[in-house]
């Protein structure tokens, strides 16, 4: 049976929901302690659960809970963590947390004739979240030797990526995806402004990284810096 993670890098782990379409992260540290970032739908602590298992970790062994932003694939198992591991909350954008708070994801791009129906539509969507803390842009986090907190707005109001310098990774969050080895933007119809998420996206370029994670495709290894740049200079935002 194949191991439910795949390594990134030392203590660094991509937990795959629904193939490698959807992802969580779990960083493990020195002292033993767990960071999980992001939770998937609400089926989604049963895979993160069995990587812990695999990882000879336990749930209480889980000390901190970052979601990247409130939307129901990411946010959607938070509440069933946060009590499987006994923390008071998860931490996540200040912009995200009216958001999180009420299971309620932001209001779409309103444009698009879709984005209309969608607002009509939308209804509480995910178990409301406990919030220990709100992040902000530029701080750094005690997890893995300090992770910069960006705030790369678009996709929701509060949509953060995280860059994890001592260990060269950059978690790009929703900003830009990578299903099937091919970066794209979210659709516009899932975002609060395609525009501003385009505008985040530029600052992913600017970033030092030898590792890109993202929350939906597999991770790029080689060049991934000159990757992202490419693609970004293709949409214009380079």
């Amino acid at each position: 049976m194949s191991r439910p993670y795949v390594e990134l890098a030392p203590g660094i782990y991509r937990i795959p929901h629904i193939s490698d379409f959807l992802n969580s992260f779990i960083i493990a540290e020195a002292d033993g302690s767990v960071t999980l970032i992001d939770c998937g739908l609400k089926g989604g602590p049963k895979k993160i659960l069995r990587a812990l298992e695999d990882l000879g970790k336990h749930p209480n062994d889980v000390q901190r809970i970052v979601l990247t932003h409130a939307h129901s694939d990411h946010a959607g198992g938070a509440a069933q963590l946060i009590r499987a591991s006994g923390i008071d909350g998860a931490e996540a954008h200040a912009d995200d947390h009216p958001y999180l708070s009420t299971g309620m994801a932001p209001p779409v791009n309103a444009g698009p004739t879709a984005g209309r129906i969608l607002n009509r539509l939308q209804d509480s969507n995910f178990e409301p979240v406990p919030l220990a803390r709100a992040l902000a842009d530029g701080e750094i986090l005690d997890i893995a030797g300090g992770t910069q907190v960006v705030h790369t707005p678009g996709h929701t109001p509060g949509h953060i990526s995280l860059l994890i310098p001592g260990r060269e990774v950059l978690i790009t969050g929703d900003c830009i995806m990578n299903p099937l080895g091919r970066r794209i933007y979210p659709f516009a119809v899932y975002c609060v402004s395609p525009k501003q998420n385009a505008a985040s996206a530029s600052l992913l370029g600017e970033l030092e990284y030898s590792l890109a994670a993202f929350t939906h495709g597999t991770e790029i290894r080689e060049n991934p810096r000159e990757r992202i740049r490419t693609f970004l200079t293709r949409k214009g935002a380079l």
